[in-house]
């Protein structure tokens, strides 16, 4: 039971960092004109309709890759945190 506790714990310490990292998604940001000429080659390259959605779908990774940073770091940080005191 114990573990299975953790392992939800642990989800939901994920699920909270990945929900901190997206709110910083700036949704209505305005491309000057190279960068949108640069999201409609790549969109293009890549076959997606709409550049804003590729737009969404990197910046959406990119705050999923600082979410699973930050997780590791804390879950790090914790069994330092716990081996320290436990040899104290």
């Amino acid at each position: 039971m114990a573990i299975l506790v953790r392992r939800l714990f642990k989800i939901a310490v994920f699920i909270g960092l990945l929900l901190l990292s997206v709110r910083s998604i700036p949704l209505s940001n305005e491309w000057s004109l190279a960068e949108t000429r640069a999201w409609i080659r790549v969109s293009d390259w890549l076959d997606v309709d709409d550049p804003e959605n590729l737009y969404f779908a990197v910046w959406l990774t990119i705050e999923v890759i600082v979410a699973a940073g930050a997780y590791i770091a804390i879950m790090k940080l914790w069994r330092h945190c716990q081996r320290l005191r436990s040899h104290a």
